[in-house]
């Protein structure tokens, strides 16, 4: 038995307001770091790890000064997962394993704090994002090794040679967590970007998409669209644009196939992290 919950770990502001994230009225955006924790016999798994306490006190040394003007990370404390994880009436050590789709310095800031845990992650990724390759300016700049270079302990999977799951390959089960929870490698934003998914007690799964897409109308079948200030972002970000385009085809198609069986949902988009906050609490 599983307990699913929903975490923002990072609310940033980019100028822009409905330009960039589709809704906002005023100059600003609003975009969050969803986050998962999620309760299992294996003790607490964290997905994603959004913003992370050193984030916060020390944003000059731990971020790049290009990606804070244009994300203007609110870094708050409180929405720390090191916060959240407590206030759940948890402790840090409780969390024995992180799962991350990438080492982007927004998903995996949080890494250090929770130094028992045991980081699930692409093999490829963790190469890329140890030599900061993949784009030279911006690999540069989104991979921070100094967020993660105290872990030690590591899990680390081939992209490729695992089972299907609803026509994905290279699904691999993760070393010491139960079977409903599988990587399922999505590469495009980042040679080794990576999806989670998460089986529920009902048999239905959840399909943390992570950044293969950006705005909820993305996989919106035929009437997809996304604002064009979240299109050029993604553009900006992505290492392999046919690799990316391809695997969001993919998610978009599991959303009209699978719909009834799967709930996607991706890292960034208010709108869907508010819905799954209020059928977590229903």
């Amino acid at each position: 038995m599983i307990r699913i919950h929903h975490l923002n770990c990072g609310t940033c502001c980019p100028i822009g307001g409905r330009l960039f994230d589709g809704y906002s009225r005023g100059l600003s955006a609003h975009l969050v770091c969803h986050c998962l924790l999620i309760e299992t016999d294996a003790g607490l798994v964290l997905i994603d790890t959004g913003y992370g306490a050193q984030d916060v006190s020390r944003p000059r040394e731990r971020l790049s000064n290009f990606f804070r003007a244009l994300n203007r990370p609110q870094l708050r404390p409180d929405e720390t997962a090191l916060a959240q994880v407590r206030r759940l009436g948890f402790e840090p050590a409780d969390v024995r394993h992180i799962v991350v789709t990438h080492l982007d310095f927004d998903h995996a800031s949080g890494i250090e704090d929770f130094p028992n845990a045991r980081i699930h992650v692409t093999a490829r990724e963790k190469e890329v994002a140890d030599q900061r390759r993949g784009g030279a300016f911006v690999s540069r700049k989104r991979y921070r090794p100094q967020q993660w270079d105290e872990a030690m302990n590591w899990s680390l999977y081939p992209l490729g040679g695992g089972e299907r799951w609803f026509g994905f390959d290279a699904v691999r089960d993760l070393e010491g967590l139960p079977p409903e929870i599988l990587l399922v490698p999505l590469a495009g934003h980042t040679w080794g970007h990576a999806g989670i998914a998460i089986r529920e007690d009902d048999g239905r799964w959840l399909f943390y998409a992570g950044d293969a897409y950006f705005h909820h109308a993305e996989i919106d079948g035929e009437n997809r669209t996304c604002p064009p200030g979240l299109r050029g972002y993604q553009r900006l970000m992505q290492v392999d644009a046919h690799a990316r385009m391809a695997n969001q085809r993919r998610v978009r198609a599991l959303s009209s196939d699978h719909g009834d069986r799967v709930r996607i949902f991706c890292a960034h988009d208010l709108t869907e992290f508010e819905a799954l906050t209020r059928h977590s609490i229903t």
